[in-house]
């Protein structure tokens, strides 16, 4: 904010708002930040898509992304579909209980490319079961079609992922009951004060016990399907699928800390919001999108509060993924306002095409810079916000 000084009479009033938003934060998961659970979108359109079954290869190991149509946390999701299929060995689905857009929070919508009932039809078994954070009204109220599909469908020689506060509904199959389990490090005590079969640890990426594994934050969304695809297909495999996504080391990094947010974090993103210009950022979805970059970028640049994050595409259409996914963005260009349009590989769009949306600064992306794409964005953060804020972030992502 510069040397620019808060006049006597307003504190009262901006101190107000702070301790909102620290209340606010409080009753919010780090998981999910609160302003994007209170402005979620919903979809409202014709659900008239033409749902195509995927394809499949009976040769290959099957692995489930399970998710829920009214909310699923975006990199929780995205990063594990991109990397199993990276391998090239597994048949990758994301898998829901309706024909009918997923939520994904924040922010797109997303088709589902099997339900549960197509699964069970075409008796498909799983190899891997991910379980992202999904959209509930708390820890303890679990979705019980999900949880029941979740345990129908787990076998000895399945290996469940549960990611982030994914551990909730991992641990209400009953699966993980006196097994290791971990969970997001600010939302650790809520979620394991609900559950108290599994063996509740902390401090470490990721748990491992025989076929089950969960990780801690958001972020360790990549350590943990990374651990897997060395389980099933080796270490060959894993170090290719870590060279092409430009992951800071040789293997996943188990060394963790756990550290929750503090009230004096609260106060940070407060301060953000009270006293800097909150952005209106948009994000451009194109054809071939890179799904782990899309999710990273959308997710980290959500956990900085801006007054709001929307996706966009040319024509206001859907788009098909690089792996094939159906995206349907959540804006229109029409009648928009941004500060910041944020564009993944930039050469595929013409500066004419790039000016529709008029923004006051485009930030765009080039994968040959060879730089992990969440330290990308951190280091982005950490200039224009400052390293205090910038660790808010990385604790609100569980990069630690």
């Amino acid at each position: 904010m510069g040397n620019k000084k808060i006049r006597p009479d307003k504190m009262p009033g901006n101190f107000i708002i702070i301790l909102l938003v620290i209340i606010m934060t409080e009753a919010s998961t780090a998981c999910s930040p609160v302003k994007e659970f209170m402005t979620a979108p919903t979809y409202r359109d014709a659900n008239n898509f033409n749902y195509q079954l995927p394809f499949y290869d009976s040769s290959k190991k099957n692995v489930l992304i399970v998710a829920n149509n009214d909310g699923t946390e975006i990199f929780d999701m995205m990063a594990p579909y991109y990397l199993f299929n990276t391998t090239q060995k597994a048949n990758v689905y994301i898998v829901a209980k309706n024909k009918f857009p997923i939520v994904v929070k924040k922010g797109f919508f997303v088709l589902p490319q099997l339900t549960f009932n197509e699964i069970d039809s075409l008796k498909i078994k799983p190899d891997v079961i991910v379980i992202p954070f999904l959209s509930v009204a708390d820890s303890i109220h679990q979705d019980v079609v999900i949880v029941n599909w979740i345990k129908q469908h787990y076998s000895p020689n399945a290996k469940v992922l549960s990611i982030c506060d994914g551990a909730a509904t991992a641990a209400a199959t009953g699966i993980f009951d006196g097994k290791p389990i971990t969970a997001h490090a600010s939302d650790y005590k809520d979620v394991k004060g609900h559950f108290s079969k599994p063996l509740w640890v902390q401090n470490i990426s990721v748990v491992n016990d025989g076929n089950l594994y969960s990780t801690a934050g958001v972020s360790n969304a990549v350590e943990g399907s990374l651990m897997v695809i060395n389980e099933l297909f080796g270490p060959e495999v894993m170090t290719k699928v870590i060279t092409i996504i430009d992951y800071p080391y040789a293997s996943p990094k188990t060394e963790h800390q756990s550290n929750a947010i503090r009230f004096g974090d609260k106060m940070a993103v407060g301060k953000k919001i009270i006293f800097t210009k909150n952005k209106k950022i948009g994000v451009l979805l194109r054809d071939s999108i890179n799904e782990f970059e899309l999710a990273a970028v959308m997710d980290t640049y959500n956990r900085t509060f801006p007054k709001s994050i929307t996706s966009f595409s040319l024509n206001d259409s859907a788009i098909k993924t690089k792996y094939g996914l159906t995206l349907i963005p959540t804006g229109t260009i029409h009648n928009m306002e941004l500060d910041e349009l944020h564009v993944l590989d930039s050469v595929s769009f013409s500066n004419t095409d790039l000016s529709r949306f008029n923004p006051d600064e485009i930030v765009k992306y080039n994968s040959t810079q060879k730089q992990y794409i969440i330290d990308e964005c951190l280091h982005r953060i950490y200039n224009q916000h400052g390293e205090k804020f910038e660790n808010v972030v990385r604790l609100m992502l569980d990069y630690n």
